[in-house]
């Protein structure tokens, strides 16, 4: 086991400053030696230096010395910080005053806040814009021969947003409304209606469309909502296209229709005895119910579907319309719903798109289709030329001595929905394969 030096002066005490060093055996004296003081006896603690006194140094002394030197050597560094001249303020900045002392020549002094930093920045993207490029002989070439040849380039139309002014009405959903009508557009291929007049044996196109005439009228005196008549009237084609029906339930099959749809769509719907009083007692509550059930029971309870009522409302909101227009746009795509035709032909999408650009056309609305409208709706104005001629065509015959299934006719011959039936029919569309 190593020893341990002691120094007399200290009574036999451990010096902590010379640490646990071995001690030779044979060394004479070991235990006699002095501190050398000829080489100043000092000792470096925590970056102070300490000179031991000529005395005994015990371990309580040892770290009283310590303790005294540390509280002088920060005594000083607080001495220096003091020293140091405080920042003074010129016109408004705050300045160093020693950077001050050194550059007294410089009297000016520019505050930069954070406002006046992008200012600087807004002046120099100003300057860049500004800043024209020079022009070289091939571009300058070039622009002359498009414009010799008329191939001038003509500027892109914009597309309107048109849910800006929805931005706060929570209702309005603009946040999601892109969202929505992308999901309709994909349900309205999965139950879009197929031909199915050929799987009924008792029923044809002229007595559905005597169906519906008569639906507008009971929706009518109901004072229901247009969602309402839209999904009813949808309700009856995908039935009869996956059920075969007796001509004389053809009517029973329409009311139970409307009171579903009544219930899905209205706050307030009618009961099922408005229902038995309206078809003049035809059929009983329990006919009704049983109907009712059974359409269910076919269409798997699937009534949130796409109609074209559905499309027709975002779209005329992308028309930018007035009244007469928004009018005249429904007034065609109810003439659409009472045609078998057009209901099998073209999806709902397609048909409430048309509605729009016939009225468009009809009320010599110029642009007739513009880049708010393709960019919305899907469709160019080349795609809309069949189904657009085609409700042209039943507003032509809509007020015919031949047509007796006039009840859209004098609903829209109303002024309160601005007579818009009594219009002449679109002349670009009936006589001429041209666009607007």
């Amino acid at each position: 086991m190593a020893t341990r030096g002691i120094n007399p002066h200290n009574g036999g005490e451990e010096n902590p400053l010379e640490g646990n060093k071995p001690q030779k055996e044979n060394a004479p004296d070991a235990q006699n030696r002095r501190a050398l003081g000829d080489i100043g006896n000092f000792v470096t603690v925590r970056g102070v230096d300490v000179k031991l006194p000529n005395r005994p140094v015990t371990r309580g002394f040892c770290a009283q010395l310590v303790a005294n030197a540390q509280a002088k050597a920060e005594a000083e560094n607080n001495k220096k910080l003091l020293d140091v001249p405080a920042p003074v303020a010129v016109n408004g900045a705050v300045v160093d005053q020693k950077k001050a002392a050194v550059n007294p020549k410089r009297n000016l002094v520019i505050e930069i806040s954070p406002d006046s930093e992008e200012e600087v920045k807004m002046e120099e993207r100003k300057k860049h814009y500004i800043k024209k490029k020079a022009n070289s002989l091939t571009s300058v070439l070039t622009a002359r021969s498009k414009a010799a040849c008329g191939l001038t380039n003509k500027p892109k139309d914009t597309v309107v947003d048109i849910d800006a002014d929805d931005a706060e009405n929570e209702l309005a959903a603009v946040e999601y409304v892109e969202d929505i009508y992308k999901f309709y557009k994909l349900i309205e291929e999965e139950i879009r209606l197929r031909d199915y007049m050929d799987s009924q044996p008792e029923i044809n196109q002229k007595m559905r469309s005597i169906l519906v005439d008569w639906l507008i009228e009971v929706h009518q005196k109901f004072e229901l909502l247009p969602e309402t008549l839209y999904l009813t009237v949808n309700i009856v084609d995908r039935f009869l296209a996956v059920k075969s029906v007796p001509r004389r339930d053809l009517q029973l099959v329409g009311i139970s229709a409307m009171l579903m749809a009544s219930k899905y769509e209205e706050i307030w719907a009618p009961e099922v005895n408005d229902f038995v009083c309206i078809s003049d007692r035809a059929y009983s509550h329990d006919q009704i119910l049983k109907m009712e059930k059974a359409i269910l029971g076919h269409l798997e309870w699937t009534l949130t579907v796409a109609t074209p009522y559905v499309f027709l409302v975002r779209f005329i909101k992308a028309s930018i319309p007035d009244k007469e227009m928004e009018q005249m746009a429904h007034f065609l795509s109810e003439l659409a719903m009472m045609h078998y035709g057009a209901a099998v032909m073209f999806c709902p999408s397609l048909v409430a798109a048309s509605a729009v650009y016939a009225a468009r056309c009809t009320l010599v609305k110029t642009p007739a289709w513009d880049a708010t409208l393709q960019f919305h709706t899907g469709f160019s104005e080349a795609q809309l030329l069949g189904c657009a001629k085609l409700l042209v065509s039943f507003h032509s015959t809509a007020a015919s001595a031949d047509n007796k299934l006039k009840v859209v006719y004098r609903r829209y011959s109303n002024p309160e929905r601005a007579a818009v039936a009594l219009l002449s029919p679109a002349k670009s569309l009936t006589f001429a394969p041209s666009t607007c």
